[in-house]
């Protein structure tokens, strides 16, 4: 299994349109980075290698995997279209979707104990998302509508009847199958113009189009994780869910994936 990261974005929303500022997956928690605890939970997993999609400040992503990653666990694809929608940055993954692999996709913004993305690569479902059902209502949380025990929708906006709905934490894992169905619809949104919009509507689209019960999920109620979009969710993350997750660290031994070996 290989897991593709976006990790291209300005983060406008935390840093204003014109900021200078390291990427968000370069954010320290007790003076280690998002990134460096995305690669150390990656391996631990058993995940193959690492697709990070780079853009802004790229030069600084990359030096970090350097020095946290074993050689040849991290290869990189450059966005020049990192100040557009979110899609493109998917779309520029686009070929490592299609090389029958399974996937794990994730966003590189979000604090979170080791054990969900654990749960996820060990879930039975060929094709699942995470699903917290512990979430403000609203038009910014990505929601997962889950009706009789079957994932039937996917998206800030929703429109199938459910009567169970919980916010996506940014993780996926995707048969090669599925991998490259979303890679054709990320491809249909950008050559059509649609660029500006989110990758989760090519998901969605996939989801959509699968027979039901394509799709399976893991319920994560109750674990901490945070995705950091806003200055408010950075002082979150700070103060309340990054204690919570350095308490639960000791539940799983991640001292064989630390740090580099060649």
């Amino acid at each position: 299994m290989k897991a593709v990261m976006l990790a291209a974005g300005l983060a406008r929303r935390l840093y204003g349109d014109e900021n200078s500022e390291l990427p968000k997956a370069l954010l320290r928690f007790d003076s280690r980075t998002l990134l460096e605890r995305n690669i150390e939970v990656l391996r631990y997993c058993g995940i193959d290698e690492l697709i990070l999609v780079v853009g802004h400040r790229r030069e600084d992503l990359l030096a970090e995997a350097e020095k946290v990653a074993p050689a040849g666990f991290v290869r990189s694809i450059f966005n020049p279209r990192y100040r557009e929608g979110p899609i493109i940055s998917l779309w520029q993954a686009r070929e490592v979707l299609r090389e029958g692999n399974d996937i794990l996709f994730m966003d590189a913004d979000v604090l979170y104990h080791p054990s969900m993305l654990q749960r996820l690569v060990e879930a039975p479902a060929a094709n699942c998302f995470l699903v917290d059902r512990n979430y403000e209502p609203g038009d910014e949380p990505v929601k997962l509508c889950i009706r009789d025990g079957l994932v039937v929708d996917f998206g800030k906006q929703v429109s199938e009847p459910h009567d169970n709905v919980g916010e996506w934490p940014g993780f996926m894992k995707m048969s090669p199958e599925i991998a490259d169905m979303v890679a054709t619809a990320t491809e249909r949104y950008v050559e059509t113009g649609n660029d500006q919009l989110t990758y989760e509507e090519a998901m969605r689209d996939v989801l959509k189009a699968s027979p039901a019960g394509t799709f399976g999920y893991e319920d994560i109620t109750g674990a901490p994780w945070i995705e950091i979009d806003f200055p408010s969710d950075l002082i979150r993350a700070e103060k309340i869910i990054y204690p919570k997750v350095a308490e639960y660290f000791p539940d799983i031994d991640l001292s064989p994936a630390v740090g580099g070996d060649g």
